[in-house]
C-alpha cells in the first residue's frame, strides 16, 4: 500500500514496514537507526535487512517506520531514495553499534565513492539513547536529523 504525501514524497507500506515489537526487550540501550538506498530494489534491501538485523545477537528491532520515498539533497543527479527509521535495542555502546552497522552496510555492497553519492544501502545513527557526543567517527544525536524529511516524516509514525 501507497500514501501520497505531496508532490515529492510517498510512504509505503509493506512487510516488515512498519512494525512494532509486542514483547520487552531484554538489552539495554536503545537507538534510532535511519536507513536509505537508491540503487537496484532498495525496498526488498530493506526486508533483508530487516532478516539480517533479527538474526543478529547484537540488536533487536523494536519498531520500524514505514518506508518513504523522497528527492535526493546534496547531490541532486540521482533517483529518488527510500529511507525509513529502525527503533534497536543494543548490548553495543555508540562506537561498537558504528561498527556493527558499518559492517551490515558493506555486507549489503555500499560503496563509498563521493559525499551523497547513490547507494545501495545507507545507516545512520540517528540518535543512541539521550547520549550527545561528538568524535571524529560518530557525532549524536546526528547532525543533520531535524533538517531531513528522510528522517522527519518516518519519525513522525513511530509509535515509542
Amino acid at each position: 500500500m501507497q500514501k501520497k504525501l505531496d508532490k515529492k514524497n510517498i510512504l509505503y507500506f509493506q512487510k516488515n514496514y512498519p512494525y512494532y515489537l509486542k514483547k520487552r526487550s531484554s538489552r539495554h540501550f536503545q537507538a534510532i537507526l535511519g536507513i536509505g538506498g537508491n540503487i537496484g530494489d532498495v525496498r526488498r534491501r530493506f526486508n533483508h535487512l530487516f532478516v539480517y538485523f533479527k538474526k543478529s545477537p547484537f540488536v533487536e528491532i523494536v519498531e520500524t517506520s514505514p518506508i518513504l520515498k523522497n528527492p535526493p539533497f546534496g547531490y541532486l543527479e540521482q533517483d529518488d531514495f527510500y529511507n525509513a527509521l529502525i527503533i534497536v535495542k543494543t548490548c553495543l555502546k555508540p562506537k561498537a553499534l558504528l561498527r556493527y552497522i558499518l559492517h551490515s552496510e558493506k555486507k549489503f555492497g555500499r560503496k563509498r565513492s563521493f559525499p551523497d553519492a547513490p547507494r545501495t544501502l545507507d545507516i545512520d545513527m540517528i540518535f543512541y539513547e539521550d547520549i550527545q557526543m561528538k568524535s571524529r567517527e560518530l557525532t549524536l544525536p546526528h547532525p543533520s536529523w531535524a533538517s531531513r524529511s528522510s528522517v522527519l516524516i518516518p519519525l513522525s509514525y513511530l509509535k515509542t
